[in-house]
């Protein structure tokens, strides 16, 4: 485990502060740690942040709202929009952590003097060859390591992550015995900070142009033959079943997303396997793991389950992934992240599948 050494003009540290139930306890934790803790929390969607203030009152600690409202929704919000009319599916988590979340707070931890930043997410760190690496959490149902990595070392170097040896469950037994009881009680927080129902219905308020501009389209099979009409591409994920609207009599899944031709490709089960695909704008801690390692596994969507394979870089700069056993329902957009154990070594987002033919 990496573990600080510090004196006490160093054990000042901003925590992320939303309200919820994984922040209250990170800052319980650290002040029980002997930090000097100080709260921000990030006003970027609905209403004003009252609870977040509140809390930190009861805390007795200095308490700070950033209004991103705006900057929220020109780089996140719009990026999450873009890439469903690209024909990808964008995971806005992965996009907000390096872009917003974790520079925000860097941003804010110099003006502040603080030596540390911190957020409820349930990863840990380790220290490995004077390299800061992204461990997965104690609870595998709660691990957030796959979020995180794009963070860079300089950012890492200033994280603690208190969460990180924790079972939710745990946490929320912690949070009763420090008298937060109602707020161990709360429910889980929305995987999407702004979307509340479904990601279609969020589309079509925050970027009505979707129907006038891309409007219905094809449904084909993998040999181009139309199928029926759907109502546009940007409405539809790969491996997505529920919801498609067309009788074929089998299941039908989506295979492929053409934005160009504004058709989607629909097949069995078996046609979304696939044993390579293709990976961009990767962040790597140590390429000689990542390529070289015989241990290597990905994960190719958050709580999916670890594949095993092998990574190799083409001359275009891009990365090859090998699977050794067939992986299934690769989403363009999602985040291919690699691991050795439980240990965070790289990742890249997904650019292609190969194995689906290119007749749409």
């Amino acid at each position: 485990m990496y573990i600080r050494e510090m004196n006490k003009a160093e054990k000042r540290v901003l925590v992320g502060m939303s309200g919820g139930i994984d922040s209250t306890a990170t800052c319980l934790m650290l002040q029980e740690q002997g930090y000097e803790v100080i709260g921000l929390t990030m006003w970027v969607w609905g209403e004003e942040p009252l609870e977040a203030r509140q809390l930190a009152q009861n805390m007795g600690i200095e308490h700070y709202v950033a209004d991103e409202r705006e900057a929220f929704r020109e780089v996140i919000v719009r990026n999450f929009i873009d890439e469903y009319r690209q024909g990808r599916t964008p995971n806005p988590c992965v996009m907000c952590n390096p872009l917003f979340k974790f520079r925000i707070l860097t941003e804010w931890a110099d003006k502040l003097n603080c030596r540390y930043i911190a957020t409820g997410h349930y990863t840990r760190l380790e220290e490995q060859n004077r390299k800061i690496y992204i461990v997965a959490g104690d609870d595998d149902k709660k691990d957030q390591s796959y979020f995180l990595w794009r963070l860079g070392q300089d950012v890492l170097r200033r994280c603690l992550f208190p969460l990180g040896t924790y079972t939710k469950m745990q946490v929320r037994d912690y949070l009763r015995d420090k008298g937060y009881a109602p707020k161990a009680e709360e429910g889980e927080s929305m995987e999407v900070c702004f979307i509340k129902g479904d990601y279609r219905d969020f589309l079509r308020e925050h970027s009505p142009e979707i129907d006038n501009e891309v409007g219905p389209g094809w449904f084909v099979n993998s040999e181009g033959v139309k199928l029926g009409e759907h109502k546009g591409f940007p409405y539809y994920t790969i491996g997505q079943r529920k919801g498609l609207e067309i009788a074929l009599g089998k299941p039908a899944y989506v295979l492929k997303i053409n934005p160009q031709k504004n058709t989607v490709m629909l097949g069995d089960a078996e046609q979304l396997k696939a044993e390579y695909m293709l990976a961009e704008q990767d962040n790597l801690i140590d390429e000689g793991e990542v390529f070289g390692s015989g241990e290597l596994t990905v994960r190719i969507r958050y709580r999916s389950k670890p594949i095993p394979c092998s990574v190799k870089r083409l001359e275009d700069g891009r990365l090859l992934v090998h699977f050794e056993t067939e992986a299934s329902a690769i989403a363009p957009g999602q985040s291919a992240v690699f691991y050795i154990g439980k240990r965070v070594v790289g990742g890249s987002f997904i650019a292609s599948q190969r194995g689906i033919g290119m007749y749409i």
